[in-house]
């Protein structure tokens, strides 16, 4: 029997069927031959209680194969193990949720610190307020506190530099603030609408992202096919999402560098495509918008009429406003080489979506586990080599012309839509279901596992902000502090993502 089974994206299994083995097997296996590749990387890893015990379950996507690798193991929470992170370090955060949560100790982690502070975490003495931050006792560094209480509208999170004059030396981001809960909501709340829009509040700015990641897993659990006008919806929805954050994104880039022209004629392009999403299902953030196992509001022909004039409008003017901007020397001086992180370490720390393309890593599910309408598209990732802000902001102005032609060929061929009762069905008992979704950040991952009468006993979410945080904290090393916003933008990572 092989130590591990395999799956594909949005399958669902018995629980029974993933293997179980002992640590020693299981750290030997997911940290070497499984790993062993840049196509191969872990798209979850979490624990959770059975009986005394703790079942910790790691999945393992090779990107390659399309195929999941999923393993799992009993240990104790009294136990001290060897980590998996002392052999890659793409583990870290996993296993420091994990110690979080349970108590399970690591002999060789080097960062065991909180993640998110949850109100049922093992450990109730570590709060967030005395949080153990790195330091270096010198005459010649100081230290900067930005946060956790931002100007605007920015959520809440602390990062701490440390500094040598305007040069940072380090950037530690502590997180937390945000945390609601929400994966022990999915198993308190019992209705489905209700999960759904736990779904949709897991991330303000990724609604289609995440209620689609839920509905594949759900529609998974309980052996339900969706139909084709379905997922025509969320395949257009995603990469309305995408564009329309992109272009945001792109807008606040410029406002970090005072390109005032940039920052208004970008900011007022993403309106029309927020807009017509509010045309289309009521909300402007698409809440609503995706159901399991229905349609809720079907794209018509007439939507695919209105949809193109604004897509004509936005077009030349986002595509003008792109050239000046990447042909300004001053725009330039900021972008170029500032906030680089390598290929080495995006590989290292396992970043995903535009966080490992900006590097030369292809990390993208619409290629890799393809779903809902991507096999019809033959998606191909956008890849840049420098890793830099130039390399990210390149990245979403190209994406969004990506995006762009996807939903001209989605919307010229509009599905038939025939009013049906909506098809919810039961999950089915002691089972394991995966989903994977290329946000417009990057990968989410979901994962469900039922109980003997096909209650939810986890729910276990991961929003792609968990890897690509600390590819931040190293691109800011050894810039200017001045430099920060413009890396942080680029990034344009979730606080409330994380937190959850």
């Amino acid at each position: 029997m092989e130590n591990f089974t395999t799956i594909l994206n949005n399958q669902t299994i018995p629980v029974a069927n993933i293997p179980e083995v002992n640590y020693a097997t299981f750290l030997e296996m997911n940290t070497g031959f499984i790993i062993s590749s840049p196509e191969r990387h872990c798209v979850n890893y979490f624990g959770y209680p059975v009986g005394n015990q703790i079942k910790l379950i790691c999945c393992i996507a090779d990107d390659n194969t399309h195929n999941i690798h999923v393993s799992s193991c009993l240990v104790n929470s009294s136990d001290t193990l060897n980590s998996f992170t002392a052999r890659h370090y793409c583990f870290e955060k996993f296993e420091r949720e994990i110690h979080e949560n349970f108590g399970i100790g690591y002999k060789d982690h080097p960062w065991l610190k909180p993640v998110r502070y949850s109100k049922n975490r093992f450990d109730q003495s570590k709060t967030i307020a005395n949080y153990p931050f790195y330091s270096i006792d010198s005459d010649e560094l100081h230290e900067v506190a930005v946060g956790p209480i931002h100007a605007g509208i920015i959520e809440p999170g602390h990062f701490r530099f440390i500094c040598n004059g305007e040069q940072i030396l380090h950037l530690e981001i502590q997180l937390g603030y945000q945390h609601r809960g929400i994966e022990q909501q999915f198993l308190d709340k019992k209705t489905l609408l209700q999960r759904t829009t736990l779904a949709e509040s897991i991330a303000g700015d990724t609604v289609v992202g995440h209620t689609t990641a839920f509905s594949h897993v759900w529609e998974s659990l309980c052996g339900i096919q969706p139909s084709r006008d379905i997922e025509f919806s969320r395949t257009l929805a995603l990469e309305m999402e995408r564009m329309a954050n992109h272009t945001g994104d792109l807008s606040a880039v410029c406002a970090d560098i005072a390109y005032q022209l940039g920052n208004s004629v970008l900011g007022r392009l993403r309106t029309p495509l927020i807009n017509f999403m509010q045309e289309w299902g009521g909300n402007r953030l698409s809440k609503g918008l995706i159901r399991p196992g229905r349609n809720q509001f079907p794209f018509t022909p007439e939507l695919a009429n209105r949809l193109t004039d604004v897509l004509e409008a936005y077009e030349p003017d986002f595509v003008e406003m792109n050239k000046q901007l990447f042909q300004l020397p001053s725009a330039l001086s900021r972008f170029e080489r500032t906030g680089v992180v390598s290929y080495d370490d995006v590989l290292s720390i396992g970043t995903v979506g535009m966080a490992a393309r900006m590097s030369g890593l292809s990390r993208d599910i619409r290629s890799s586990h393809p779903y809902s309408l991507y096999p019809e598209i033959a998606h191909e990732p956008i890849l840049k080599h420098h890793g830099d802000v130039y390399s990210r902001v390149q990245i979403r102005r190209q994406e969004v012309m990506q995006s762009m032609q996807y939903i001209r060929e989605l919307i010229a061929n509009v599905p038939e839509y025939v009013e049906k009762e909506p098809v919810i069905g039961s999950p089915k008992p002691n089972s394991f279901a995966l989903s994977l979704v290329e946000g417009w950040r990057g990968e989410i991952c979901h994962c469900a596992i039922t109980d003997n009468s096909g209650e939810l006993i986890l729910y276990k979410i991961k929003d792609p902000s968990f890897h690509n945080w600390l590819a931040l904290a190293l691109a800011v090393r050894n810039n200017e502090i001045s430099d920060f916003p413009i890396c942080n933008k680029s990034f344009s990572l979730s606080y409330s993502g994380h937190d959850l």
